[in-house]
């Protein structure tokens, strides 16, 4: 027995006037200061006005959210005492407001205590959670997994529970527009691997396979033309489309490999998650290859590609991805992200016992040991295929 999880979705141009509908007294809004800075937050109090909604705004969450911004907003949750949550940003604003939301309503569990093994949570007592995205790419508005920092032990933690999916999920494309180049490269890589992790691990299943299709096919089109111009509101729409359906394919199959070595990197270097979960993604199609054959060729077929006689799907879809992250200007490999050979060296226990601790693998088609492992990251630095 499986689960399919979704919020309601509301997406297209002026879904956000859907907060306008919403019943209720008061809302607490959670979001970044380069939000409130874009005057979105204007926006979002404007409709919540219209519904009778006051807000307070909670505007101090970071990329990589840490555990200590969440109790700083639970703090404050619980004096306003609201009936909704709404976040208002990218991955980082969602998932501070998924924790910050079970710690509100569940005091007695700890936002890094979530875990798929936790049944009946109550959500949706004291409030419920609006999830508004201004980036196109976690898709952590339609999904029911966390990832939070630990700060004193330089690691992610990946937390799950489908009962803290979002009750609403709203995708505006007018809310991505603003959304510079590079932001909007390495959150659409982001959508690119939930996508083709959602088709290729384990888990994957009838009805989350399409949707990660279409979303990989819809990236490879669209993707560099809302980086060439953010305001070709066409590739905009589809792109925030796009990470919404790859978020919802990949948490009801979930991610894999890229994933666990993104996490570690992302930890230990501060690398933003979409760069990090993106510039292994070719690499972990590489080593997992004949795992999962047959599946790169449905994905390439996909894309209107071939595989020419002799050569593997894999090495195929690899190098595709990466055509596609030197179109958009995103790195290829960890020196080319100015990482010191040093550095990687002295940091490299650290990013193994990252990478073997982190819940994704459980799903990889193909699990690395620790030697192999290694090896994924001294080869991800040169720009090296994987030929192990």
């Amino acid at each position: 027995m499986w689960y399919f999880v979704v919020p309601e979705v509301v997406f297209g141009q002026d879904a956000l006037s859907r907060l306008a509908e919403l019943k209720g007294k008061s809302a607490f809004i959670v979001t970044d200061k380069n939000i409130v800075n874009l005057g979105l937050i204007d926006k979002v109090k404007e409709q919540l006005s219209q519904a009778g909604i006051t807000s307070k705004v909670f505007d101090e969450v970071e990329p990589d959210p840490s555990l200590q911004t969440v109790r700083k907003g639970i703090s404050l949750m619980s004096q306003h005492k609201p009936d909704w949550v709404v976040a208002v940003g990218g991955g980082s604003v969602m998932d501070a407001a998924k924790a910050m939301r079970v710690e509100y309503e569940r005091p007695d569990i700890k936002a890094e205590e979530i875990n798929p093994f936790i049944s009946d949570l109550g959500l949706g007592i004291k409030c419920k959670l609006v999830c508004v995205a201004t980036t196109s790419g976690t898709g952590a508005e339609a999904t029911f997994a966390v990832v939070l920092t630990d700060t004193a032990d330089q690691r992610k933690l990946s937390l799950i529970n489908r009962e803290i999916v979002p009750d609403i999920a709203i995708v505006d494309p007018e809310l991505a527009r603003a959304m510079p180049p590079g932001i909007t490269s390495n959150t659409g890589m982001d959508a690119l691997t939930h996508a083709v992790e959602g088709f290729s691990c384990t888990w994957k299943n009838d009805f989350t396979d399409g949707l990660c299709i279409r979303a990989i096919q819809l990236i490879f089109v669209y993707l560099p033309r809302a980086v060439k111009d953010g305001n070709d509101m066409e590739a905009r729409e589809k792109m925030h489309n796009a990470a919404c359906i790859a978020g919802i394919g990949f948490i009801n199959a979930l991610a894999a490999l890229a994933h666990a070595t993104g996490h570690s990197l992302g930890a230990v270097f501060h690398t933003p998650h979409g760069r990090a979960v993106g510039l292994f993604l070719p690499y972990t199609i590489e080593f997992i290859g004949e795992a999962r054959e047959e599946l790169w060729a449905e994905i390439v077929y996909s894309l209107k590609l071939e595989v020419p006689k002799g050569k593997k799907a894999a090495s195929v879809l690899a190098q595709a991805i990466r055509d596609l992250a030197r179109t958009i200007k995103e790195p290829l490999s960890l020196k080319e992200l100015g990482i010191p050979s040093d550095k990687l060296n002295s940091s490299m226990q650290k990013l193994i016992d990252n990478t073997m601790a982190d819940g994704s693998l459980i799903v990889s088609a193909r699990v690395p040991n620790e030697e192999e492992t290694e090896k994924l990251f001294r080869y991800a630095y040169e720009g090296k295929s994987i030929d192990f």
